[in-house]
C-alpha cells in the first residue's frame, strides 16, 4: 500500500485497542504477539519508512495499522486510549510522553515496555496522574524470542489502569506451570521496573556463576568445549534446569566454520547496558548485602580491561595447577556448589525487593514475582517453583534460607561449594560469585561478626558512638579513646 493513500484508509479501519510507538526488535515482535493473539494494533515508528516496512512485510495479514504521524497515532485509538512505548531508555522517553501528552484525553494510558530505571518511572507517574491520564512502567523480559512468543511481564504504577491493560498483558504473556500466564500487577509507581531491575541484577549473577563453572571445567580440570557443552546439557535436566544453562549447552556445541567451538575464538570482554549497576546501586541505598550481584557487575568491569589484563598476565604470576585423576567427583560437586550459589544470589535478590518494598510501601508479592518469572524470561527455571512455594508458605518470609527446603539445600550443599572455591583459589581461578556466595552464607549465620572493632575504629577518630552488648540497643555510648577528645560527638550511627 502507498504512503500517499494509508491515511484515508486508515481512517475507515476499526479503532485499534493498542498502541505501540517504536519498531526495534523488541517492539516489533510484541505487536506481532499482539496481533496473532487478535488484537487490533496500532503502530507508530519516528522513521516512517521502518513503518512503512513493517506494513509492507511481517504485519501483512494481521489487524495492525500503519501510522505515520502522532496526531494519527493517537487518533487510530479506541477510548481509553492504551499507548505502549517500546522505545530506548531515558530522554527519548520523557521527549515522546511530552509530545504525546497535548494528544490525549483524560483516562487515556501511557505505557512504558522499555527498561527505564524505576526512579524515573516513579517520577513519571507523579508528572502524568495530575494531568487525569495513567502511566504504567512495565518490566518486559525474554528478549527476541520472548516479546514474540510470550514474555514475562511485571506491570506497576496508576492501579487504574491495570484494567484496561490487564486483557492484553495476560493474552501475550509467556504460560507456565498449568498455564498460568507469567504476568501480575506488582503495584504502585515504579514497583514494576523496580522488579524488572531486580530481575535484570540476578540474571548478571546468573551467567557470571555459570562462566566462572565453566572456566574451572576448563582451566582446573582441562576439559574440551565439547565435553563441558555435554556437562551443561546434563545439569540442566536436574536441579539447574533453566534457559540460561540450556542455551549454554547449545553454545558449546556450535562449530565455526573450521569445526572448532566458536565460543572460544570469542573475546573475552564483556558489555553492559547499566540494570546490573542500577540493581547495586538500589542495594546500598537500601543497605543491603548485594554482594554476588555485585561481584558479577565488577567481573564484567574488569573483563573490559583485556589490554591491561594481558600485560598483567605476563608480569603477574600465581599458580596454575590442575586436579589429577578423574574429573567427575569434581563436576559433580561444582554442579552442587553452582546451585548453592543460585540460592544465595537470589536469596539476596528477593531480600531486596522485600526491604524497597517496605520502604515505598509496594506491598510486593514475592510468591507472584517467582511464579511470572518461571517462563518467558532470561532467568526463567525451574529452581523458580522453589521460591514461589516458600514464600507461599511464609508470605513475611524474612530470609530465603529460612524456609526448610532452603535451609536443607544450602546445608547439604555447602562442602560443595566451600570445596569448589578451596579448589579454584589454590588453583589461581578468579572466581568473585562463587567465593561470594560462600562469604555471604558465612556472614550470615555468624551471631557476632568484626563490626564491634569497625565501630570502636569509628568512635576512635571520628567520635562516631557505639552501642555495647550489656546496654538495650538504641543506647549509643563514646569513649575518649586518647584522653584528649572532648565530650562533643558526631551523630549516634544508623544501622
Amino acid at each position: 500500500m502507498q504512503r500517499g493513500n494509508h491515511y484515508a484508509w486508515y481512517k475507515i479501519m476499526k479503532k485499534s485497542q493498542i498502541g505501540v510507538a517504536g519498531l526495534a526488535v523488541m517492539g516489533e515482535n510484541l505487536v506481532m504477539n499482539m496481533a496473532s493473539k487478535g488484537f487490533e494494533v496500532a503502530v507508530f515508528n519516528r522513521t516512517s519508512s521502518k513503518t512503512e516496512a513493517f506494513i509492507a512485510g511481517r504485519a501483512q495479514g494481521y489487524p495492525i495499522q500503519g501510522c505515520f504521524s502522532l496526531e494519527e497515532f493517537v487518533g487510530a485509538l479506541e477510548r481509553p486510549r492504551r499507548i505502549m512505548m517500546m522505545l530506548k531508555a531515558g530522554t527519548v522517553v520523557d521527549d515522546f510522553i511530552t509530545q504525546l501528552i497535548p494528544l490525549l484525553e483524560p483516562g487515556d494510558i501511557i505505557i512504558d515496555g522499555g527498561n527505564s530505571y524505576y526512579e524515573d518511572t516513579i517520577r513519571r507517574v507523579n508528572e502524568v496522574e495530575p494531568k487525569e491520564l495513567l502511566y504504567i512502567g512495565s518490566g518486559v523480559s525474554g528478549g527476541e524470542e520472548g516479546a514474540l512468543k510470550g514474555p514475562s511481564i511485571m506491570p506497576g504504577g496508576s492501579i487504574a489502569a491495570w484494567p484496561h491493560v490487564e486483557p492484553v498483558f495476560m493474552a501475550i504473556a509467556a504460560k507456565a506451570g498449568k498455564g498460568e500466564p507469567c504476568c501480575g500487577w506488582m503495584g504502585p509507581e515504579g514497583a514494576g521496573h523496580f522488579v524488572k531491575m531486580v530481575h535484570n541484577g540476578i540474571e548478571y549473577g546468573d551467567m557470571q556463576l555459570i562462566c566462572e563453572s565453566y572456566q574451572i571445567m576448563k582451566e582446573l580440570l582441562g576439559l574440551d568445549s565439547d565435553r563441558i557443552g555435554s556437562i551443561f546439557a546434563t545439569w540442566n535436566k536436574g536441579n539447574l534446569d533453566s534457559y540460561l544453562i540450556e542455551i549454554t549447552a547449545d553454545i558449546f556445541s556450535y562449530k565455526d566454520e573450521d569445526g572448532s567451538a566458536l565460543v572460544e575464538k570469542i573475546l573475552d570482554t564483556a558489555g553492559q547496558k547499566g540494570t546490573g549497576k542500577w540493581t547495586v546501586n538500589a542495594a546500598l541505598d537500601q543497605g543491603i548485602d548485594l554482594s554476588l550481584i555485585g561481584e558479577s557487575v565488577f567481573a564484567r568491569c574488569l573483563s573490559a580491561f583485556k589490554d591491561l589484563r594481558l600485560r598483567a598476565s605476563q608480569k603477574l604470576t600465581g599458580p596454575s595447577p590442575k586436579i589429577p585423576g578423574e574429573p567427575q567427583p569434581v563436576i559433580e560437586s561444582l554442579e552442587r556448589a553452582l546451585y548453592g550459589a543460585k540460592i544465595i544470589s537470589y536469596t539476596q535478590g528477593f531480600t531486596l525487593m522485600s526491604e524497597a518494598s517496605r520502604d515505598f510501601g509496594w506491598d510486593l508479592d514475592p510468591a507472584l514475582i517467582a511464579r511470572i518469572w518461571r517462563g518467558g524470561c532470561i532467568i526463567r527455571s525451574v529452581f523458580l517453583d522453589k521460591i514461589a512455594a516458600a514464600y507461599d508458605r511464609s508470605p513475611a518470609l524474612e530470609n530465603l534460607l529460612f524456609d526448610d527446603y532452603f535451609t536443607q539445600t544450602i546445608t547439604d550443599v555447602q562442602k560443595d561449594l566451600r570445596t569448589i572455591v578451596a579448589q579454584a583459589v589454590s588453583a589461581g581461578i578468579s572466581i568473585p560469585c562463587l567465593s561470594s556466595a560462600l562469604a555471604y552464607y558465612d556472614g550470615l549465620r555468624c551471631g557476632r561478626l568484626p563490626a564491634n572493632l569497625l565501630q570502636a575504629q569509628r568512635d576512635y577518630f571520628g567520635a562516631h558512638n557505639y552501642e555495647r552488648i550489656d546496654h538495650p540497643r538504641g543506647v549509643h555510648f563514646h569513649t575518649d579513646w586518647t584522653g584528649r577528645g572532648g565530650d562533643t560527638t558526631s551523630t549516634p550511627y544508623t544501622t
